[in-house]
């Protein structure tokens, strides 16, 4: 596709895009957004798009899902787009968020949008804020960004797409790069070189081998971990009991594929509760993980008053410190204090100020102190314990983290009852806005996640926690959960879940702390998670060869990149001048390639960065070329 097709007669300046999904399309938005600026010459530019799956939504956001599968956030938090949050030197362009698109669509469409299907059509015209839209829907807002980004571009330029996969990356260092494309004998060339691979599968590790070897051996069913939509679900056979670990996002996907994708549907009863009737072709699903219980719902509320002032105990300058010490700083002893205390910054900020009923004394006096106290100290726990009488008013962190520590069942049947009574608190607390402070924290774990990206890989754990707190399933999900529990096809294992193989039975056992001397034994294990984005391990062919080819990894495996602007860094930790990444194999990785409005998004300063060095970096390239001929 072409933005202009009237061509320039001088050569264009060109980019190579790996990957078409939502990073890829939000640079191209910024490119737009900052080309009259930086490429204000009437310079011809040149994009390739390299992706098997359709640009926009990629692979995980194409459209051929699913109709039952949802998003996490609700469509008002959904944007492509910047604004006056967005710390970044270029502009801001303003543009609809997914709710503010289907009220376009609602209105006659918006400028520009191509025909939706009837189905996505009516669902675009029925979705409120609130609403919950399928991926299949976003897929189509992405699509509609991809297409007005593009359109934006500089006259003169021209859109290749190209549905393959990149297979290596060449060139010299200054010099125009190769991208090899699987199955083609002639490569793209390209200026500057843009990996915006997404989420990636893996080969597995030796634990993950062992599984499926054993598997193998004795007939058993084993389904590593990878991204549920594509998992072959159809070897999970009804009525059988199938082991799974995790119960992240891609347990919900696997619950909801595994139910209501095989014929059964939810009925409300007349006391409001909300009843499973199954179709009979339904697995057992025996679930469990490290925490024991599903990610926290999704808070059903809006903030009503001020946001948390924060950053205040981890922004920039306390990053700059960090990165100023010698060696990697470890995260437990010098990052995580400076975190706990930023978001019981948020949690009483919130507390002091929207619930003063439930404090003791006034709020400067108390952030005064605070602010004075060494984090984790016990000087800090006196000073909160004092001035929150309320045990249940305080923030614990390490309670979060670990629900059912210490907790004991004397049977399986108990544990059951135990944990659908932990959810049916979560759901009323996360819809209740007499705990707004959990929305104050969780506005405080996007400031966090913003300024951890300048760290580079600070281990995996924090990306766990903040998931687990701020990235977990709509309500109405875990409400469907509570019913299925109900019903008998999802029956949980508790924390501290292991999975053995037992080769005398040729069965999977699994067992938890929970319920001391419990096992089940089962013919078929389920792993539900992503795979840990490694380099060594992906089986992304340009991933491991650039590895190979002298691109430096971090301890944890994440291709190392430069946090100014995402350019590539070799094993002695030099930005290569014409290659970047961006995305969760990197150790930049953002919480997300779209995020809520008005939260400064991590994602929209890196693709602004991004753009804006690409950018130059091509004027650097014509003024030399000019000087030379």
């Amino acid at each position: 596709m072409s933005a202009n097709p009237d061509q320039p007669s001088r050569s264009p300046a060109t980019i190579v895009i790996v990957g078409a999904g939502p990073r890829a399309t939000g640079l191209i938005e910024r490119l737009a957004a900052n080309a009259p600026e930086l490429h204000g010459d009437g310079a011809p530019l040149e994009l390739h798009l390299v992706d098997p799956h359709p640009p926009g939504g990629g692979r995980i956001w194409r459209p051929d899902q699913s109709p039952l599968l949802w998003m996490n956030s609700m469509a008002e938090d959904v944007t492509m787009f910047t604004d006056e949050s967005v710390e970044r030197e270029g502009p801001i362009r303003p543009g609809p968020s997914l709710a503010e698109w289907a009220a376009q669509i609602r209105e006659g469409a918006p400028p520009g949008a191509r025909a939706l299907p009837s189905e996505l059509a009516a669902e675009a015209v029925a979705l409120t804020g609130q609403s919950f839209a399928t991926r299949r829907l976003q897929s189509a807002y992405l699509r509609w960004v991809y297409e007005r980004s593009v359109a934006g571009l500089p006259p003169g330029t021209t859109v290749h797409e190209h549905r393959d996969r990149a297979v290596r990356v060449t060139g010299p260092r200054d010099g125009r790069q190769q991208v090899w494309l699987e199955g083609r004998t002639a490569p793209l060339t390209a200026d500057a070189v843009v990996l915006a691979l997404g989420h990636l599968d893996a080969e597995p590790d030796a634990e993950q081998r062992a599984l499926t070897a054993f598997a193998a051996e004795h007939g058993l069913v084993h389904l590593p971990p990878e991204f549920t939509a594509d998992s072959e679900l159809s070897v999970l056979r009804p009525g059988e009991p199938v082991l799974v670990r995790g119960l992240g996002l891609a347990f919900v996907d696997l619950m909801v594929l595994l139910t209501e994708g095989r014929g059964g549907r939810y009925e409300r009863g007349p006391d409001g509760e909300l009843a499973y009737l199954p179709s009979g072709r339904e697995p057992v699903l025996y679930a469990g993980s490290r925490r024991g219980v599903p990610y926290h719902a999704k808070i059903g509320y809006s903030l009503s008053g001020g946001r948390p002032p924060v950053p205040r105990f981890f922004g920039p300058a306390e990053v700059d410190a960090l990165r100023s010490l010698p060696g990697r700083p470890d995260f437990r002893r010098d990052i995580w204090p400076l975190i706990a205390k930023e978001l019981g910054f948020a949690h009483y900020h919130r507390l002091f100020t929207a619930h003063p009923e439930r404090t003791a004394g006034e709020w400067p006096a108390f952030e005064e102190k605070y602010a004075a106290c060494p984090p984790g100290s016990p000087e800090l726990d006196a000073l909160v314990a004092a001035a929150v009488p309320d045990p249940a008013d305080r923030l614990d962190l390490d309670a979060l983290d670990h629900p059912l520590a210490g907790l004991r069942f004397p049977d399986h049947e108990a544990l059951q009852q135990g944990l659908r009574a932990h959810i049916e608190a979560d759901l009323a607390r996360r819809h209740n806005p007499a705990h707004s402070p959990d929305l104050a924290v969780f506005l405080a774990l996007l400031s966090v996640y913003g300024q951890l990206i300048r760290l580079g890989d600070i281990g995996g754990w924090w990306h766990g926690f903040f998931s687990y707190l701020a990235s977990g399933p709509p309500g109405p999900r875990l409400e469907q959960l509570l019913a299925l529990s109900r019903a008998g096809v999802v029956r949980f294992l508790g924390a501290e879940t292991t999975v053995t193989a037992d080769p005398l039975r040729g069965v999977f056992r699994a067992s938890s702390a929970s319920v001391p001397g419990h096992a089940v034994e089962a013919r078929a294990l389920v792993e539900a998670r992503l795979p840990e984005p490694t380099v060594d391990r992906s089986r992304d062919t340009l991933l491991r060869s650039l590895h190979r080819d002298g691109a430096a990894a971090t301890p944890a495996g994440l291709l190392a990149v430069s946090p100014a602007d995402g350019r590539i860094l070799d094993r002695a930790g030099s930005p290569h001048p014409r290659r970047f990444a961006l995305g969760p194999h990197t150790d930049a990785r953002a919480s997300g390639a779209f995020a809520r409005p008005r939260t400064n998004a991590p994602a929209f300063r890196q693709n602004d960065a991004t753009a804006r060095a690409l950018l130059l970096c091509l004027r650097d390239l014509s003024c030399r070329a000019s000087l030379t001929a």
